[in-house]
């Protein structure tokens, strides 16, 4: 099914999402790369406050290539990155910061899937290489923090208009299409090499 949804996103939102879905997002993307994810996890660490709120927003795994106009910044380039890189710590920003989805590429790892099942999140995917695509669904680039970390680790705030499509991938009830892809591929191999053996193909004998 194709949902078009609005941020801030609520927990039905979310829930009503299933693997294999396509979304249309607009309203606020929020990036996040390594270095801000380490940040964050320290801020939760040492009991520091976060410095904003991105609760029922979308989290794009993404450093953007922006550039500063005048008084303001406009978006280049705004590819996904691997997701897996924030694995370590996307259990606490989905369960402490209460973001409900998480836009990236090549999937997440148990912790992320536990989490997202206990508090109502989704993973989806972008797709790779087109980085100046997804750029024009940037209307405007809201804010900035911690541009210390450098523009692509920076937290940049992107507001967006029917960002997509979005493959959801890791779904709020457990499901994982990585892991379906991956049963399926590796069910159809095994046939195919029963089969060759059936055969008594001379190759395997």
């Amino acid at each position: 099914m194709t949902f078009n949804l609005k941020t801030p996103l609520s927990k039905d939102d979310i829930r009503k999402l299933h693997v294999g879905d396509v979304i249309y997002i607009t309203g606020t993307l929020v990036t996040a790369r390594d270095t801000a994810h380490k940040r964050i996890h320290e801020y939760l660490a040492e009991s520091k406050k976060i410095p904003f709120n991105i609760e029922g927003l979308a989290l794009f795994h993404c450093g953007p290539l922006v550039k500063k106009t005048g008084n303001e910044w406009i978006a280049l380039a705004a590819g996904p990155t691997t997701s897996m890189r924030m694995e370590e710590f996307e259990h606490e920003v989905i369960g402490k910061l209460g973001v409900r989805l998480i836009i990236g590429k090549g999937g997440m790892g148990e912790k992320t899937r536990r989490a997202m099942m206990e508090h109502g999140a989704v993973y989806a995917v972008f797709t790779g290489g087109a980085a100046v695509l997804a750029a024009k669904y940037v209307k405007r680039v809201r804010d900035v923090l911690w541009l210390d970390l450098g523009m692509p680790e920076a937290v940049w705030f992107l507001d967006v208009e029917n960002f997509g499509p979005l493959i959801v991938a890791m779904d709020s009830h457990g499901e994982n299409l990585f892991d379906r892809v991956l049963k399926e591929a590796w069910d159809k191999s095994s046939r195919i090499f029963e089969e060759f053996k059936a055969s008594k193909a001379p190759s395997l004998l």
